[in-house]
Formats: structure tokens, C-alpha cells, sequence
């Protein structure tokens, strides 16, 4: 049984906007609200801010002036962006964004009533003023996304590492719930480097980093520390907790398969973790895990150590 939703999946290009009138002269409008008008007030309002939220919610209640609506959802999937305002209707109309070829996300209209077709109509010519906002915020989001990424290993720089570091830390202060760290070092990295060549490094420290992602929760975050240090982010999790974590990383790490010239390379890993004390600084916390990776590699690498 078809369930009752009026998807109309449209590829909405700027080659469109002609069609729509968008940017021509519009009659003057017979009433307080009219699509020209409501259209052109877009236009202004769209443009300032680059925040999608901002955006997307602005563009949700302004719309509702001329077609009620219960929902709004929208998604663009490489730029991990989805967000959702207002409940669930049992009809729907998606469309999908595009500007000359580059594809600016998807867009989903719902609610309890079905739409008629100047409804329809006028979201397709409201979704004009809608257009190049979200180009640009998509491009200010992916250059601020590029700042903080590490593009060899797509982990978190040391820029982003400082800057969620501290936020994790009031936060948990705020919500008494535990914050642990877990600084992972690769065992003899240079040796790797020096006899098989610094695209073979490069070729694990990314593996490396794809075998931390694999392990973790999706909230748990994953940062470049240095040239072979990674450090990872555990969010409400205890002491307890993160050393089965370091642990299930070093095994990871361990089996994973590494290839240099067509050679396997056998490669270790060497935790240490410490967990946020009492009024503990972020500077005292990344010590602490520092000084516990010390000990691992002291004590003969390949093993997790716990900061005192």
C-alpha cells in the first residue's frame, strides 16, 4: 500500500530562475503578501548570514506566510549537514538544489495536507531566493571545515583539537559527567619513513587514522596531534571506560593490514590516557596523557598506560 506522500523529486537549477520570473519586474501586488513581494523579501533577508541553521530556519518561517507547511528538512551529505525544523507531515515535496552543475543539497517540504499545484508553484519560485545563500554558506562552511581538518588523515587539527578541547571541558563541568583523553603515538614511524619512503608513511599514518575512526562512537573525536601522535576526545567516558577503549584501539591498530611496495609492514601503537580531575586545565590534561604515552614507550611500546 502507497503511503499517502506527494514526493516531487525537481533538479531546481539557476538555469530556472528565468522561467520563474525570478529578477523580473513583478505587477504590483493585489495583497499584503504576495509572491513577488514575499520573494524579494527573501532575497534581502537570506543574505545575512552564513550560518545553514540560520538560513534554513529563516527561510522556514518566512515562507509560511504564503504556504503553511508543518516541516522542513534538509540534507547535504558531504558536507555532513542535516538539519530538521518543525514535525513531520504525512505529504512531502523534495527538491534537489543545484547551481551550474554543483549540487547544493536536498530539500524536503512536509505536512498533513496535500499541495496544490500553485503551492507547488510558489515553493519552486520562493526556492530562487534560497539559491545562492546556501552556495555560499556551503562554501563558507567547507572553507571552515578545511582550516581545521588535517587533509592527509581528514582528522581534526591541532586548531580544532584546541578549540573542542576546552569546550569538552565546561562541558563537562557543567553536566559532572567524566572526560578522558587517549594520546596514541605509532611505534618506530621513522623506520617506516626512512626504509620504505615518506608516501609509504603517508599511506599508514592515513590508515592509522581510518582504524581510530573505526573503533569510535560517533560523538568520540579524533585529532592529528603531531607528526605520528593522534589524540582522541572521550566524551562522558571514565577512566575505566577509555582504557577498554585505548585497548581496543591498539588491537585495531595491530591487525590491521600495511602494505609498502607490496611488502607487509608490521606496526604497533602506544597509548596513554588520562581522564579530567577537579578544576584540571586543559594544558595539565594533554600533560598527563603525554607523560602516560611516555611510560608505554618506556616500558617496551605496544601497550596503553594510564596517567597517574
Amino acid at each position: 500500500m502507497k503511503s499517502p506522500s506527494q514526493t516531487s523529486a525537481i533538479d531546481f537549477d539557476s538555469a530556472k530562475l528565468q522561467r520563474l520570473g525570478f529578477g523580473q519586474q513583478q505587477p504590483s501586488p493585489e495583497r499584503p503578501i504576495s509572491l513577488s513581494k514575499l520573494r524579494q523579501q527573501l532575497s534581502m533577508q537570506l543574505q545575512t548570514s552564513l550560518e545553514p541553521q540560520r538560513i534554513l530556519g529563516l527561510f522556514f518561517r518566512e515562507i509560511q506566510r504564503l504556504v503553511p507547511l508543518d516541516a522542513l528538512s534538509y540534507e547535504h551529505k558531504s558536507s555532513d549537514l542535516r538539519l530538521e525544523f518543525g514535525l513531520r507531515g504525512h505529504h512531502s515535496i523534495s527538491y534537489s538544489l543545484s547551481h551550474e552543475g554543483e549540487h547544493l543539497g536536498e530539500l524536503v517540504f512536509r505536512r498533513n495536507q496535500r499541495f496544490s499545484e500553485q503551492e507547488q508553484g510558489n515553493l519552486e519560485s520562493l526556492l530562487a531566493a534560497l539559491l545562492y545563500p546556501m552556495r555560499n554558506t556551503l562554501l563558507y562552511r567547507a572553507a571552515t571545515q578545511s582550516a581545521l581538518r588535517d587533509p592527509l588523515t581528514d582528522t581534526g587539527n591541532r586548531i580544532a583539537m584546541d578549540q573542542t578541547l576546552q569546550r569538552e571541558i565546561e562541558l563537562s563541568r557543567r553536566h559532572l559527567q567524566p572526560l578522558s583523553l587517549l594520546m596514541l603515538d605509532i611505534d618506530h614511524f621513522k623506520l617506516i619513513n626512512d626504509t620504505h619512503g615518506h608516501s609509504a608513511g603517508d599511506d599508514v599514518l592515513k590508515a592509522v587514522a581510518t582504524s581510530i575512526k573505526r573503533q569510535l562512537r560517533n560523538v568520540d573525536m579524533v585529532f592529528r596531534f603531531g607528526g605520528e601522535e593522534f589524540l582522541i576526545l572521550l566524551s562522558n567516558t571514565s577512566r575505566e571506560a577509555a582504557a577498554l577503549v585505548g585497548e581496543r584501539l591498539r588491537f585495531a591498530a595491530q591487525t590491521e593490514e600495511y602494505l609498502a611496495d607490496g611488502r607487509s609492514i608490521e606496526l604497533t601503537v602506544s597509548l596513554g590516557c588520562s581522564t579530567l580531575l577537579p578544576g584540571e586545565s586543559a594544558e595539565s590534561l594533554l600533560r598527563r596523557a603525554d607523560n602516560a604515552l611516555y611510560v608505554a614507550k618506556r616500558e617496551g611500546r605496544n601497550r596503553l598506560a594510564m596517567a597517574g
